[in-house]
């Protein structure tokens, strides 16, 4: 079954790879489009906490969605290679949506969904695919209205990731210049109680 929101001929191979959460591993085939450790944490969490400002969070986004919102960010990549970067986005959202899947609890601002990525077809299947995950029952999904005025995420989008086994949380934030880990106690603690806050003001899931 293609991704939700998602009617395009996803190859077989590649959803037969991802259907099983426990699977790891199956990044390695995309070494050359994932770059740093995220990827890995991120398949190992339990729980994820993410904070997005701007846009829609990869592991929600649909095919098309992606697509346009990768081609404007890097105009020089040609077809074949746009092609593969889109899938390994979508096997990291079926990955992260599957039986094994962590507790992914997403808040975004009002304008994220205001933003016209995609054509406007594409974006209706987005939203829809959005209403679809935050269904299900280790999906939390907030949207941070407008009319909160100023409020503690302005500082840009930001994750959380949580672990099994006693391993400590490690916060995430992905800039233009690289990955940013953020791994001492205190900052991650903060990074929390910024979540926590915006979870207070968001709209209800």
């Amino acid at each position: 079954m293609a991704p939700p929101g998602d009617d395009s001929a996803t190859k077989a191979g590649l959803i037969q790879l991802c259907r099983d959460a426990s699977q790891r591993g199956w990044w390695t085939a995309y070494s050359d489009v994932f770059a740093g450790s995220y990827v890995v944490l991120e398949a190992e969490a339990t729980a994820i906490r993410t904070w997005e400002p701007v846009l829609i969070p990869g592991l929600l986004q649909t095919e098309e969605y992606a697509r346009a919102l990768i081609s404007a960010a890097r105009p020089g990549l040609d077809d074949a290679e746009l092609t593969r970067r889109v899938d390994a986005r979508i096997a990291r959202r079926i990955t992260l949506l599957g039986s094994s899947a962590p507790s992914l609890h997403v808040l975004v601002d009002e304008n994220v969904l205001r933003r016209p990525i995609a054509q406007a077809g594409a974006m209706k299947q987005q939203l829809d695919s959005i209403i679809e995950v935050a269904g299900r029952p280790n999906v939390t999904i907030q949207v941070l209205p407008l009319a909160a005025g100023p409020h503690a995420g302005l500082d840009g989008a930001f994750s959380v990731l949580s672990f099994d086994e006693g391993d400590p949380d490690v916060g995430y934030t992905g800039c233009p210049g690289g990955d940013v880990y953020v791994e001492a106690a205190d900052q991650v603690r903060g990074l929390t109680l910024t979540f926590e806050r915006l979870a207070e003001i968001a709209l209800p899931p």
